[in-house]
């Protein structure tokens, strides 16, 4: 056994590992709801594994076949199979741009699903685990059809749900499975005007109750032995607590597999029989030694991830319909289920068009990266989380922006420095690191973190696999500062390579520990190292790369040239999200019809014009020079820096943020008789012992933004080098008054209540702001000046202010 033909089949002696993710239904666009409740999930455990050296393949698809598909057909007028095939091909895009790894990507409406499905069915029936039995269907006489669950629609009948658009298989307010006879005042979804009435129609039945003690044994087995998510077993055990009953597995339609017995052969099976049977037959359009991954359990572990919804069909319905074919397959070991993303204010919803979707997120400009990363850390395993822009911006900006992109820049950039201020590129020598006392306490932290991330990885805890890369990351900034190494480079060049050569090995490490979660990010840093990707990403326990972790100046040898350093991340400013927040309020629908009012608008506005100049054109009386001063435009205000609310702050108070690693937050005394809270991103650069009870100059009339969920009333300025690895407050003189306003000599003006973001004051005024050579600050050339003097940074020369 191994690979065959490019593709892998298990090999003895390694860990096998075939990992699924529950097929997205066909009839729309993925939201990311759907993206992290399956398909991301899976594929960072997948990159996970082939990181370790694992033999691991990922398979997926399109479930394709039910009244789903048949439902969008009537709503799109087309075929089953043209919608099939407009939304795969949608999916394949959105996963695609998502850089999902699958090594199989296929769908269910193939001849290959046809076959295995069929080929479990005719064993189920030999077996006698299929029973007969007339049950009865709504069926609509307008439409002269009986109507699949799918096309029913009412209000929900258990006790304190009353959902009134209850579907005929499951509510969607409260998660019960249903059958559509029990829905109260059930209507049919295609005609929309008729009340549907029972008759009765001969269906084939899995017999759960007579399979409970084979699935039973299998759950009590494989729930500890593949640490099952707690919200797995409990939706299991309350399926088994309410009682096994023979269901359904064929319904009254035209698009499915077709059932092949005679009697039975104007039906197809119920889409959620055959639906995770699509595992098995994608993985045989992958390969035709299909069953070496699917009927080896000695050899093989199957994970799968899901959205809690999917539950009781993989962890009862699935089973029991393999173990009732009496073969030996490989059935799943470990089951990683999702809660609900919920979006702002509401639901994600593909059917109400609610939420961002996986095209959407394209269309943002906002980097892959950013979005792998947002969604992994508000992964919902145990409970349901929230998307909101505010929050997606705060992540960016303090925890990839200015946590990880600062950590790999300030590293890079400084090696990247030619001689005499830096290193030429060229990884230093770091002869004594073992002995090196800052450098061997940060070794220790950083092989345990890798320790740790690589116990939460095994157990899918993927967002704490992820919380903890992260915190290397931390460390590594926390290192850089407490070595103060541009003050090594002049003072003590041996301590400054030994802890340049380490944090260059935390950069590959970070690297390699983060190519699961932000693939083009890991990318984009071994391109900056000047070393291939796809032989550097590795974390091998026989390659000894866990060991090395606890030597990290060992990653990279001495004398390798790294690539030009850049920027790995953007800030998100708030303009652009209030933008996007905006643009992505309501459901599509509401979109479409703002779009279309705003074309209109436009439209008319140019009409408008059009006929404004046609009638200047034929007679244009003149006008007296107070006439035309009253119908002017007001003006807006001139950018100037008096625009600007710049007061002498006290910083009374400050502590670490408790959800933000990099953040501190202050409370400022700017003489309003009350302090303002400030979050400030300086805990990489400033002890927070040396924050306290110093004063600072304070941008007061920014509008206030919530920064992973403390509101930060106003900014600190501060100086930083051009690296952006150096950075310092700006302080006024000690006898400068608290709450006096910082002005300008020569510029005269009231400042803005609240600067607009839209009008960009602070954006235009900002690149103007420097620190000179004395160290002075200055807006061009003139300084920042209180009624005690200038205001200075302590050591930054010719920095810029922000």
């Amino acid at each position: 056994m191994g690979s065959s033909g490019g593709t892998k089949l298990p090999i003895p002696g390694r860990r096998n590992i075939l990992i699924t993710s529950a097929l997205p239904y066909v009839n729309n666009v993925p939201h990311l709801g759907n993206i992290i409740g399956c398909v991301l999930s899976a594929d960072v455990f997948a990159r996970y594994c082939r990181l370790r050296g694992y033999n691991a393949v990922y398979i997926c698809g399109t479930d394709e076949y039910g009244t789903a598909t048949e439902t969008k057909a009537l709503e799109e007028k087309c075929t089953p199979q043209q919608i099939c095939d407009k939304y795969h091909a949608v999916h394949k895009q959105v996963y695609d741009w998502f850089n999902i790894s699958f090594d199989k990507f296929g769908r269910t409406s193939s001849p290959q699903q046809t076959e295995v499905c069929q080929d479990i069915f005719k064993k189920l029936f030999e077996n006698n685990w299929l029973s007969e039995s007339t049950m009865q269907q709504l069926y609509c006489d307008t439409c002269q059809r009986f109507l699949a669950d799918r096309l029913v629609e009412g209000i929900c009948p258990t006790p304190g749900c009353n959902y009134d658009s209850a579907r005929g298989d499951q509510c969607e307010k409260c998660g019960k499975l249903l059958n559509p006879t029990e829905l109260i005042e059930p209507r049919c979804k295609v005609c929309q005007e008729t009340t549907p009435r029972i008759r009765d129609t001969n269906h084939l039945f899995l017999e759960l109750p007579l399979l409970k003690d084979k699935l039973v044994e299998y759950i009590n087995e494989m729930s500890e032995a593949g640490s099952w998510s707690q919200n797995a077993i409990q939706a299991t055990h309350a399926w088994l607590k309410e009682g096994l009953k023979p269901r359904c597995i064929t319904r009254d339609l035209k698009w499915g597999v077709p059932v092949p017995h005679e009697k039975f052969r104007d039906k197809v099976f119920y889409v959620w029989f055959d639906a995770p049977i699509g595992y098995v037959s994608i993985t045989s359009c992958y390969t035709p030694e299909w069953e070496q991954w699917w009927k080896n359990p000695e050899n093989v572990e199957l994970f799968q991830f899901m959205g809690k919804d999917n539950v009781p069909f993989h962890t009862v319905m699935f089973p029991s319909t393999l173990l009732g074919t009496g073969e030996k397959w490989t059935l799943m070991k470990t089951i990683s289920v999702t809660e609900y993303l919920n979006y702002e204010a509401g639901k994600f919803s593909k059917s109400k068009g609610v939420g961002v979707f996986g095209n959407d997120a394209k269309d943002t400009n906002i980097p892959v990266e950013v979005w792998r990363y947002y969604l992994l850390t508000n992964r919902p395993e145990v409970s349901d989380t929230l998307f909101t822009w505010a929050d997606l911006q705060a992540k960016l900006n303090s925890e990839l922006l200015n946590n990880l992109g600062n950590f790999v820049n300030r590293v890079l950039s400084f090696i990247a420095k030619p001689s005499g201020l830096g290193y030429g590129s060229v990884i230093p020598d770091a002869p004594g690191a073992d002995s090196h006392s800052l450098t061997v306490e940060l070794a220790e932290k950083v092989g345990k973190l890798v320790e740790q991330y690589v116990e939460a990885m095994e157990k899918v805890k993927l967002k704490q696999g992820l919380k903890t890369a992260m915190s290397i990351s931390s460390e590594g900034n926390a290192y850089l500062q407490a070595s103060q190494f541009w003050k090594l480079y002049k003072e003590d060049q041996l301590s400054c390579s030994i802890v340049m050569k380490t944090s260059v090995g935390l950069v590959h490490l970070l690297a390699c520990l983060l190519e699961p979660f932000m693939p083009s990010f890991s990318i984009e840093v071994f391109k900056q190292l000047n070393l291939p990707p796809e032989t550097q990403a590795s974390l091998r326990d026989e390659n000894g790369e866990i060991e090395r972790a606890k030597r990290p100046w060992e990653f990279i040898p001495a004398g390798h040239k790294i690539g030009a350093p850049e920027p790995l991340f953007k800030e998100l400013r708030d303009e652009e999200m209030e933008f996007y927040r905006n643009k992505f309020a309501g459901s599509q629908a509401d979109r479409i019809v703002r779009a279309e009012a705003e074309a209109q608008k436009a439209a008319e506005q140019l009409r408008r014009t059009k006929l404004s100049d046609g009638s200047r054109k034929k007679a244009q009386p003149a006008k007296s020079s107070a006439v035309a001063k009253s119908t002017a435009p007001a003006t807006e205000a001139e950018i100037s820096i008096t625009r600007l609310d710049i007061r002498v702050g006290l910083i009374m108070k400050v502590q670490k943020h408790p959800d933000a690693d990099s953040l501190y937050v202050e409370e400022i005394d700017v003489g309003e008789g009350q302090n303002r809270t400030v979050v400030s991103g300086l805990v990489k650069y400033i002890p927070l012992e040396e924050m306290q009870n110093r004063k600072v100059c304070v941008l007061c009339n920014l509008k206030p933004a919530t920064m992973r969920g403390i509101k930060s009333q106003a900014m600190v300025l501060c100086a930083s080098n051009k690296e952006n690895t150096e950075v310092e407050l700006i302080e006024p003189p000690e006898s400068a008054k608290v709450g006096e306003r910082v002005t300008f000599p020569g510029f005269e003006g009231t400042p803005d209540d609240v600067l607009n973001p839209k009008k960009k004051v602070w954006e235009t005024l900002q690149p103007d702001l420097h620190t000179d050579s004395g160290l002075v600050a200055h807006f061009k050339n003139i300084p920042f000046t209180t009624s005690a003097g200038a205001c200075k940074a302590s050591s930054i020369q010719n920095g810029s202010i922000r």
